[in-house]
């Protein structure tokens, strides 16, 4: 934090005697500035021994400098307060003021104060309305309202605002808006892909009336984790660390280690499960092998984890094994497997490789990109223990790429309705790198003399340069890009990215040469 920052931390009654402490602890009980109560409209109900809850808690600190940024903020009077001034003949809202220094009374106007001192209570500001257009549907959503006040407080216009649990996305969405630089993190992709539609939303806003707008780029942190472990291989301890990336990803996945097979390291209930390796894709003469350890052993059901997949691997593995009678199922390891607190909290999931098609409409020097399929075998692993657990109602499941609602009546007769029509239904956004090789990805590391280097790590950064998306309020999608013109007649790499409804990402590469 900046020596002349401040941080907010927002929790309600459940833990805010045990973050105080804490929070006294890391930046000192004199940088305390604020515990501001946050009381908002809710519907009460009656509640066994206790007041209902109606508020939460702020907790503002400086770092540790007596210069910290603050500018006091404002809001309207009340109506209560505004009774009490009077009006001249012009219907100006006045009073009389008694100036003591001066023996005398002075004339006061309204008009001419900035408005009511914000104090430590905010009575004012309602949590976000369900039927409102600032709903992303997102559970711990904040209104802008909330985080307006605290960065107009806390900060000046070209600073910096971090946000490191950012859900849908507010503090960066008004971050953007008042002109803050941001920074935003979050564990979760929904998360992720929430906040990535919102900021491109608050781009169009800006562009729509005529303000400028800045680019933001998403890096996945995780990768980078992945380098370190693989980065211990390279350098002699390749037998310790292959047994402890091995033990992480079961432990991930829930799956017990078994041995004396080749190519299969785990089980989970009734499906073996090959775990790929960190440092290359998983390829189709890697899948070839498993399935024939799989046909010579008997075994039907297999899952194949990996980081990446060979292009082009999905809808054959779908088709020729699966007719063989091996149910080979590719599920990608995720980015979040190195946090032991998600593993910890069972929070990592590992989702189905999808697959997608894309076409490019050519024109001389211009490029259209055509979306026309996508494909997924998303499988809730408990759906038959959903069914039989379930009580009388309905529940909405993921079976073999389709979303089904089941459904129970009360002498349990079990009625499955499919609620995905086609593949359109799926797609949650899709966006284009008209010229995926224009931008390396680099990162910064220490060799082995101490010193920071830059390097590339072979792969390069996607770029939005087209995207559509689907909104609460809008759900139509486009499927055929916008045109982009090429300057040079060579061979470019475009990369379209599909994100579905669940926040999965899935990219196809497409050369164009003309």
């Amino acid at each position: 934090m900046a020596e002349d920052g401040t941080v907010y931390l927002h929790c309600d009654w459940r833990v805010n005697a045990q973050l105080r402490f804490l929070c006294d602890d890391i930046f000192g009980r004199n940088n305390f500035l604020n515990e501001i109560i946050w009381t908002y409209f809710a519907f009460k109900r009656k509640t066994s021994k206790k007041f209902p809850q109606k508020h939460d808690y702020l907790f503002s600190y400086k770092k540790n400098s007596d210069n910290f940024t603050w500018n006091t903020q404002f809001k309207p009077h009340s109506e209560d307060y505004l009774k009490r001034w009077k009006k001249d003949e012009s219907g100006r809202l006045y009073r009389d003021d008694v100036n003591p220094t001066k023996g005398g009374t002075r004339i006061i106007y309204l008009d001419e104060l900035e408005g009511d001192i914000v104090d430590s209570v905010w009575d004012d500001i309602n949590p976000v309305n369900p039927m409102g257009k600032e709903k992303v549907d997102y559970p711990t959503q904040k209104p802008e309202s909330l985080l307006e006040r605290i960065i107009k407080a806390s900060s000046n216009e070209g600073d910096l605002v971090a946000d490191f649990f950012c859900g849908s996305g507010t503090t960066a969405a008004v971050a953007e808006k008042l002109n803050r630089k941001w920074i935003t993190t979050d564990l979760g992709r929904f998360s992720i892909h929430t906040t990535r539609k919102r900021l491109i939303n608050v781009q169009r806003e800006l562009k729509e009336n005529g303000n400028d707008f800045r680019a933001f780029e998403i890096l996945n942190l995780g990768k980078y984790e992945r380098q370190f472990f693989i980065d211990d291989l390279i350098n002699g301890q390749r037998k310790r660390k292959e047994e402890a990336y091995l033990d992480l990803i079961c432990r991930a996945y829930s799956a017990q280690r078994i041995e004396n097979y080749a190519t299969l390291h785990a089980k989970k209930a009734s499906r073996f499960v090959h775990i790929g390796p960190l440092d290359m894709p998983v390829t189709q003469s890697r899948v070839q092998e498993i399935f024939e350890e799989c046909r010579t052993n008997l075994i039907t059901q297999v899952d194949v984890l990996g980081f990446e997949f060979e292009m082009g691997l999905q809808p054959r593995i779908n088709q020729e094994f699966k007719e063989q009678g091996v149910d080979i199922r590719l599920r990608y390891i995720p980015k979040d497997v190195f946090d032991p607190r998600a593993v910890d909290k069972g929070q990592v999931k590992f989702y189905d490789v999808s697959y997608l098609q894309a076409k490019p409409i050519i024109k001389g020097n211009k490029v259209k990109i055509e979306l026309t399929d996508f494909v997924t075998n998303y499988t809730q692993d408990d759906i038959e223990d959903i069914q039989e657990s379930m009580r009388a109602g309905s529940k909405v499941v993921i079976e073999n790429g389709q979303i089904i609602k089941v459904t129970k009546d009360k002498n349990g007769i079990i009625n499955r309705e499919t609620l995905t029509e086609n593949w359109h239904d799926w797609i949650d956004y899709w966006s284009v790198d008209f010229d995926y090789n224009s931008k390396k990805e680099i990162i910064r590391i220490k060799n082995e003399a101490g010193e920071i280097e830059e390097k590339w790590t072979g792969n390069y950064i996607f770029e939005n340069e087209w995207q559509t998306f689907r909104t609460k309020q809008d759900r139509t999608l486009e499927f055929i890009s916008a045109e982009h013109e090429y300057t040079q007649k060579v061979t470019f790499r475009v990369m379209v990215k599909v994100v579905d409804i669940l926040g999965v990402d899935t990219s196809q590469i497409l050369e164009i040469k003309l």
